[in-house]
């Protein structure tokens, strides 16, 4: 399976990215890729983009990752909603509950009177 998805390059924190066609089993790195279909840098926040190449490769059925997905949709190459690419779940903590021990003196007191 095709899958389209950025491969980090540049140098120690200056990333740039390059967006790539490869199978979803490989990595991209040493050039292991199919097709090289656009480049991004957010740190000077420039994108270079080959759309008919990227349409070519969705029709042929590649999926595209999380955050290549978001990209096509500011570029309109496809449409739908953005996917949260790094949100985590929240884990449940309980910190805003009070005590149930703390509970029990106000309904004493409430009886009471």
């Amino acid at each position: 399976m095709l899958t389209i998805r950025m491969h980090r390059i540049g140098k120690t924190n200056q990333p740039s990215f390059k967006i790539v066609v490869v199978d979803k089993r490989k990595s991209a790195a040493a050039g292991s890729f199919l097709e090289e279909v656009g480049q991004i840098n957010r740190a000077v926040k420039s994108l270079n983009l080959n759309k008919e190449r990227a349409a070519y490769w969705l029709k042929q059925g590649a999926m595209p990752s999380p955050s290549v997905h978001n990209i096509f949709i500011d570029q309109k190459l496809i449409e739908g909603k953005k996917i949260a690419s790094h949100s985590k779940p929240k884990k449940s903590d309980k910190k805003g509950e009070a005590p149930v021990a703390a509970k029990a003196p106000e309904a004493a007191v409430k009886t009471a009177a």
